[in-house]
């Protein structure tokens, strides 16, 4: 059941919020050490927050829409008082002293926090393999993975461990794993939801967004989350439309684009093609006008994003010096004779591979001499890649394309290649470039019963038409209703 069911159980008497608290803890007991979703498991938390709900409901009050809801936030997310380690041996002791703005906003709206999921390092990676905690694993077959960043997330709310979960988006890091583990995920425009307490990564490209079980259960996260925010400078200061009313919407007319691009890409999976087409096609018969479209530059997006993200992350990982907070290596150990010794050691004791890949090749591409060959160019790559969606969005109403090139792939098999396992997130590179609201709804199987994902991607601020779409395909297709058994999926 979704959000709504158990709102409506909850307000009935039919079952109370720590009983579903306990419901989810005893899931999250019996599967989580195949999964390892979890990085850490708020049990006394969770409980005292649904006994709280539970009291006040005896009590009369009048409950806000989340009450009782049990959720897990992405480990990249400041909460107050619990540790937040980015999946790092950085912040592996980090215990921040703020909450960040969209927590707050789950908390006031009455959600019950279960935990803080696991992600890859600082949120840069495809798979949950660069965490310094170990992998998550994919509920569908635990020798694939997840996929990530956020693939903790997405493998909590695909074993039944949490209703819905909150997952960071900066290149495909919430669409991407939502397609591996057969839910839903999306990402909002850019500034739509506040950034403030998310740990950065790229800043210009960050965003957060939900994943949950259906489509109504992200429009029902997204509405407590989204709005302006005065910490956060990037937040836009739109009115939130009401998310929810927008889905029953009719969506007879509406002029659907297929990327030609996105079809033709070099290592698409024929599988994953022939699904997504088939959803096309169940659109067509819901009423929608299916348009070719083409976005020159959409290809383009990965190798900008590899200049522009590491360009980013050089900027925003050079806070963690060993001086301020996070891992510090220690003089007894042979890591500080002097200052410059001690930060040199604790970054490298502190940052994994992959992080630390990425921070020089993005302080390479800032160094003078290269910065214009680099990032000024990337940069206006972007430019012309944003430009490529608005001429699009003058022909048709949103755009449609596969989410990843294939499904799940098995632990270890881009290990050797950084390159290939960059190519995981070739299709949701570009809706990020350019900002714009893309989501993630499961559209098939595979040949061995594993998630296919359709991404649908809209204009800025389209959030509700984007939903309103999802919505009546997933209603319409029923996927989940026909899936392939799998032993830890809910």
């Amino acid at each position: 059941m979704g959000i709504a069911e158990w709102r409506g159980k909850l307000e009935r008497g039919e079952v109370s919020a720590r009983e579903l608290t306990d419901q989810h803890l005893a899931r999250i007991a019996a599967v989580d050490s195949t999964v390892h979703a979890f990085l850490e498991i708020t049990t006394e938390r969770a409980r005292a927050d649904a006994d709280r709900i539970d009291a006040a409901r005896l009590a009369g009050e009048t409950l806000p829409p989340l009450a009782g809801i049990p959720l897990a936030i992405k480990d990249n997310l400041c909460t107050k008082g619990i540790r937040t380690t980015c999946s790092s041996r950085m912040l592996e002791t980090f215990v921040p002293p703020y909450e960040s703005t969209v927590t707050e906003r789950l908390w006031n709206a009455g959600a019950v926090l279960l935990g803080k999921t696991n992600l890859d390092e600082f949120a840069m990676g495809s798979s949950t393999e660069t965490s310094a905690f170990g992998p998550s694993r994919n509920p569908w077959n635990p020798e694939r993975v997840p996929g990530g960043s956020s693939g903790g997330s997405a493998a909590a709310v695909a074993a039944g461990e949490c209703l819905a979960s909150l997952g960071s988006d900066t290149g495909g890091s919430i669409r991407q794993p939502a397609s591996f583990c057969g839910v839903v995920g999306f990402k909002p425009t850019y500034g739509r939801v506040s950034r403030w307490g998310l740990v950065a990564f790229a800043s210009s490209l960050d965003q957060v967004g939900p994943f949950s079980s259906s489509v109504a259960d992200s429009a029902e996260i997204l509405q407590v989350i989204a709005g302006a925010d005065r910490r956060d400078a990037t937040c836009l200061t739109n009115p939130v439309p009401d998310y929810r009313s927008a889905l029953e919407q009719p969506v007879k007319g509406l002029r659907v684009g297929l990327i030609r691009e996105c079809f033709d890409a070099e290592g698409l999976d024929p599988q994953v093609k022939a699904s997504v087409l088939a959803a096309a096609a169940q659109l067509e018969q819901l009423g929608c006008e299916l348009v070719d479209i083409s976005c020159p530059r959409f290809n383009d997006g990965i190798a900008t994003y590899y200049v522009i993200a590491p360009s980013e992350a050089s900027a925003n990982l050079a806070r963690y010096d060993g001086v301020k907070y996070g891992h510090r290596a220690l003089a007894e150990a042979g890591g500080a004779d002097n200052l410059a010794m001690m930060t040199a050691r604790s970054r490298a004791e502190g940052f994994g591979d992959e992080v630390q890949r990425r921070i020089l090749i993005g302080t390479y591409a800032l160094s003078a001499g290269y910065v214009d060959a680099y990032y000024r160019k990337a940069q206006q790559v972007r430019t012309l890649i944003r430009r490529d969606f608005d001429r699009a969005f003058e022909q048709v109403d949103l755009l449609l394309s596969p989410t990843s090139p294939t499904t799940a792939f098995r632990f270890g098999a881009h290990a050797e290649d950084p390159l290939a396992m960059y190519l995981a997130d070739l299709l949701t590179i570009p809706a990020n470039m350019a900002g714009l609201p893309a989501i993630n709804v499961p559209c098939g199987f595979d040949d061995q019963g594993l998630p296919i994902g359709l991404q649908l991607i809209g204009g800025v601020l389209q959030e509700a038409r984007v939903l309103q779409l999802a919505h009546h395909y997933e209603q319409a297709a029923r996927v989940m209703a026909q899936r392939p058994a799998a032993a830890l999926v809910a």
